[in-house]
Order: structure tokens, then C-alpha cells, then sequence
């Protein structure tokens, strides 16, 4: 057990336990304990964390009963989510209070951080009477289509016509219904809307936290601070403020690197889709001769089971190795942060979870945006037209429109125009984390907002 002072102010993180979700609060974790704070993690049994990889942190698990026959797949999340949230509430409860007791060994406990999927812990705090803090680990944009369903379903509004799905959203810049993060073209369960609604409610904490920052997110942070009415604190990009740790479920295959190392720069294409994206045999096969036909190098991931029914590589078409030879490298996972930083990256196909946006964004890698689920499709919508630092792929089970969607963006001027707004985005990046810069800024102000908790 690790020793805390007992006047040490020590704040409670808990992560939805996913990767997407895990790791910006494991990379919140350092940025704070490098403020001076000390880190307890409260963590789901289901997807437990490799506590060696954050010897400066204590641990302590929550009972989920999740794993115990519940279909855990991407598709069904939100019975995950309601499961988890009624099943940890007693276990969270019933640890803080004996820490909460025990200053000696755990300094004194001034706040709980929570993914705002983990709504469960805002009760607790009241409860416990501790101060409680919300983390998005999405951008401000996103949390604002979780209103927009809201309002459609009190609306009666939904399902709407398919031939809506292509027109603007009037209260969201440049997002249209189709981008929303749940068909609103079909009827959307009255549980998920209480979900929706239970996830939005981050106003009720005293303060928000978000991986974000001014520049990519201005106006929907201007907004959201109209409705919670509490602080806000975009400090991101995390990645970039904390030394690189692993925070990944997957064992990352670093071999690529070396492989990498032999490439030209801005050469080569990284495709991965992220740690639950499945898709269909079709797709696989597509991109596999799109990939071929384009000419260019190219890094895959492609997860084990990231295909339904396989074990790995063995659904790819026959002949497409042999057609490829020493252009292309496939991975079943690779350290992303380390291979969008290499020089010979070039371009990026992404499903556009938040935190690949982000790497891709600090590393000014332009991208080609084919979104799965969730917040991916407004990341997409805002990569390809608003920030402009990326190409929609229009079609993904076709093998030209791959090819030539990978050529656009690695060789022709369409892709040079990609490159250099990506590059000015990243030095925007780059000066708001610098001091007097927003995120900066932000940090200092929540580092002082957290101090100004009671002892």
C-alpha cells in the first residue's frame, strides 16, 4: 500500500472502463499528480487496469458483476453502461468512506473526477459530501447531440424522415441529423434516452473537465458554459502535457517502428480503426485492394476479431500479400501515438474516436475519415468541414473509391492543401500549451479551483 501525507489534498478518479474512455483519465491522473495532487483510481473489475504500468497512483477495484454473462460488444454498450452504473454505486460508496476515515494512509479525499458515463459517482459524492468534478473525454461538440436527441425525443420528433438525415441540425455548426450519435431515422428506446439524459447531466458537479481545447471547440464551449452555468476547463490535448505511458488494453506491437524506420518521409498511410470498430468481411476485403491499387506504403492494424468470426488476418483475399510484398505492414496493434509521430506517416484512415483525432491533429497528420459509431461521425463531419485537415471516405466497400480517396490525400494537390491546414492547426495546438497559452491557462486555473477545495 502506498502511504499518502494525511494533509495531502488526494482526488478519486473513475474511468469508464474502455479504452477511448481509460486513457485520458489515466493521462488526467499524471497531469494532476504532477500538480501535486496524490491519485486514487476506483476501477471496474471488467477491463481491469494493469495497476504496475502507474506505480504512482492506488488502485481500488469496483464490483461490477459485468462480466458474468453479459454481452459486453460495442453493440451492446448502453446495457453495459446502465449495468455498470447501478452495480458500482454501493462498491464506491462503502471504499470512500473507509478512506475518507483513514486520512493517515489516504491524505484527505477533496474530490472524485468522473467520466461522465460513470454517472453513478455524482450520487455518490453528494452522498459523501465530497466535491464532484465531470471529465469529457469527448469533444464539446459531441456533448452537445446528446441535448439535440434530447430535445427531438421530448419533442416526439423521432423517428424523422429518412430524407431529413442530409440537412443541417439548426442549433449544431455544421452537424447534420446524420451525424448524430444515434440514428434518429429509427425509434430510439425510452432507456437510452434516460441514458442520454442521466450522461448530460454533468451541470449537477461543481466543475467540467474536458480533453479539449478554445481552438477546436470555441463555440460549442461558449455554449455549454451558458447551459451548465459552472466552470469549465478545457486543458487538452492530455497526450501532449504528460510523459508517453501505456495505458492500452492491447498488447502493442512495436516492430513497426523499425519498419517505419525504412520508409521515405510522409510516405506512408496508417490505417486502424480503433479498439472495438468490427467490420464486415466485405470492407476488409475492399480496403485490402484499395490499399493495393493505390500505390502507396502503407502501417494496418487490424485487430484479432475486428472482423466477426476471425482470428486475425486469414479473411484477407487471397493473393493480396503476395501483390503487396515489403509495401505493407499489418498489425494486430500498434503504439499509435509513437507511429503518428514518425516522420515517413503521412495520412491517417481513422474511424475518428476523439482521442486518434487529437494524436492525428498534434502530429499534423492530415486524414481520411471513415467514422463507426458514438461521437465518430461528428469528429468526422468536423475534420472534413470545418477544420478541413481530412477527406471523407465516401464509400467503403468499394475498392476505387478507397485507392483513389488514399492517392488524394498522399500525392495529389488535394492532399497538399489537407496537409498544410493540419500543420497550422497543430501549431495552434501548440501555443495554447505553451505558457499564457489557453490550455495552459486552463490548467493553472483548475489546479487553483481544486487547491481552493476545503480541507
Amino acid at each position: 500500500m502506498v502511504i499518502l501525507r494525511a494533509q495531502k489534498r488526494s482526488i478519486v478518479l473513475v474511468p469508464f472502463p474502455y479504452q477511448g474512455h481509460t486513457t485520458p483519465m489515466l493521462q488526467l491522473g499524471k497531469i494532476l499528480h504532477s500538480r501535486g495532487f496524490s491519485i486514487i483510481v476506483a476501477h471496474t473489475k471488467f477491463n481491469s487496469l494493469n495497476t504496475l504500468n502507474h506505480p504512482e497512483f492506488v488502485f481500488f477495484p469496483l464490483e461490477d458483476n459485468v462480466s458474468a454473462g453479459l454481452d459486453t460488444s460495442i453493440g451492446n454498450i448502453s446495457a453495459v453502461i446502465t449495468a455498470i452504473n447501478e452495480n458500482c454505486k454501493v462498491s464506491l460508496q462503502d471504499s470512500l468512506a473507509q478512506m475518507m476515515k483513514d486520512r493517515e494512509n489516504h491524505g484527505h479525499v477533496c474530490c472524485i473526477i468522473y467520466d461522465a458515463v460513470m454517472h453513478f459517482s455524482r450520487s455518490v459524492a453528494n452522498h459523501l459530501n465530497i466535491s464532484s468534478m465531470v471529465l469529457g473525454t469527448f469533444s464539446a461538440f459531441y456533448m452537445q447531440t446528446h441535448h439535440t436527441i434530447l430535445r427531438l425525443g421530448a419533442e416526439n420528433s423521432i423517428p424523422l424522415q429518412e430524407s431529413k438525415l442530409l440537412e443541417p441540425v439548426p442549433e449544431l455548426h455544421a452537424l447534420r441529423f446524420k451525424d448524430l450519435l444515434i440514428p434518429v431515422n429509427t425509434e430510439i428506446p425510452q432507456t437510452v434516452l434516460e441514458l442520454l439524459k442521466d450522461i448530460s447531466n454533468i451541470g449537477s458537479s461543481i466543475g467540467i473537465i474536458w480533453n479539449t481545447t478554445e481552438d477546436l471547440d470555441h463555440k460549442s464551449l461558449s455554449e455549454l458554459r451558458q447551459l451548465y452555468k459552472v466552470p469549465i476547463f478545457p486543458i487538452g490535448p492530455f497526450h501532449k502535457i504528460v510523459p508517453a505511458s501505456s495505458t492500452s488494453f492491447l498488447k502493442e506491437d512495436t516492430s513497426c517502428i523499425e519498419w517505419l524506420d525504412k520508409q521515405a518521409p510522409n510516405s506512408v498511410l496508417y490505417i486502424s480503426l480503433g479498439s472495438l470498430a468490427c467490420i464486415e468481411e466485405k470492407e476488409l476485403e475492399e480496403t485490402a485492394w484499395g490499399l493495393a491499387k493505390s500505390g502507396q506504403p502503407f502501417l494496418w492494424v487490424v485487430r484479432p476479431c475486428s472482423v466477426n468470426g476471425s482470428n486475425w488476418i486469414e479473411q484477407l483475399p487471397n493473393g493480396f500479400q503476395d501483390c503487396i510484398g515489403e509495401r505493407g505492414q499489418i498489425v494486430k496493434w500498434a503504439p499509435q501515438k509513437e507511429v503518428l509521430g514518425h516522420p515517413a506517416v503521412g495520412g491517417f484512415l481513422t474511424h475518428c474516436g476523439w482521442n486518434s483525432t487529437l494524436e492525428s491533429l498534434c502530429e499534423a497528420v492530415p486524414m481520411i475519415c471513415r467514422p463507426c459509431f458514438s461521437d465518430q461521425m461528428a469528429n468526422a463531419r468536423y475534420i472534413t468541414h470545418v477544420w478541413k485537415v481530412g477527406l471523407e471516405l465516401e464509400e467503403v466497400n468499394d475498392r476505387e473509391v478507397i485507392g483513389k480517396t488514399v492517392k488524394r490525400l498522399m500525392i495529389e494537390n488535394e492532399g497538399k492543401q489537407v496537409r498544410q491546414r493540419v500543420l497550422d492547426m497543430k501549431q495552434k495546438l501548440d501555443t495554447s500549451m505553451k505558457k499564457s497559452g489557453a490550455s495552459y491557462q486552463s490548467l493553472s486555473d483548475l489546479t487553483d479551483f481544486i487547491n481552493s477545495f476545503p480541507l
